[in-house]
């Protein structure tokens, strides 16, 4: 009988590590029903188009995805490399800081905890700065990247992403308000220290947490 033993390989050894420590563990809670929409914010049934008035055209057949930085593994995907990696589904919810919640959107595409098994940021990574074909920059902390129900969808409610809500491919990372979710991803940098993006320079909180009101720099 063959022996079925996975390899002790490099990346085994991190993710085992990773596992000890608990890292890119978020805290995150199952909220009660009166307690799912964060203060501040009001349900619509619409999805409003928020956007820095430019929609780049990038169809899937151009799309490119640059992961590097500090990483082990740079990763360079057309568009059909990406969709061939292991894909998820996940429903979440929209918060946008300019106050308006949507409820229960289907997203499908690369949950970023794949993406990191593939590109295996080093020891020493602590954040990452997404850039956008149409120049936009935001910045998180891998903890949050790193999400259990955070993805690079592709599609949403069974249709591929439209131009206007930042297909082909856009960050969703469901926990922080959705400026966070970086719309036409060109590239995924990760960094040792932090990079404050687009808004995050012109007065947005750094981080954007719903449940706390971090709108802005002060809050």
């Amino acid at each position: 009988m063959a022996d079925e033993t996975p390899s002790d390989s490099k990346l085994t050894r991190t993710k085992e590590k990773w596992a000890r420590e608990g890292r890119f563990l978020t805290g995150k809670v199952t909220r009660p029903e009166d307690q799912r929409l964060p203060p501040g914010q009001h349900l619509t049934q619409d999805w409003p188009v928020l956007d820095l008035g430019v929609v780049p055209p990038v169809s899937r057949e151009r799309w490119r995805l640059d992961v590097y930085g500090a990483v082990d593994n740079p990763v360079f995907w057309t568009f059909a490399e990406f969709a061939a990696q292991k894909q998820a589904q996940f429903t979440s919810d929209i918060h946008c800081v300019t106050t308006w919640s949507r409820y229960d959107n289907l997203w499908e595409g690369l949950a970023t905890r794949e993406l990191l098994t593939a590109c295996q940021p080093r020891e020493d990574a602590r954040f990452v700065v997404l850039h956008s074909y149409d120049g936009y920059i935001t910045n998180l902390a891998l903890e949050d990247f790193a999400a259990e129900d955070a993805l690079l969808a592709h599609s949403w409610s069974g249709q591929p992403l439209s131009d206007e809500h930042g297909g082909p491919v856009r960050l969703v990372v469901p926990h922080l308000y959705f400026w966070k979710s970086a719309k036409w991803l060109q590239a995924i940098e990760f960094l040792t220290e932090d990079a404050p993006g687009f808004w995050e320079v012109r007065g947005y909180h750094n981080r954007g947490d719903p449940w706390a009101e971090q709108r802005y720099s002060g809050d």
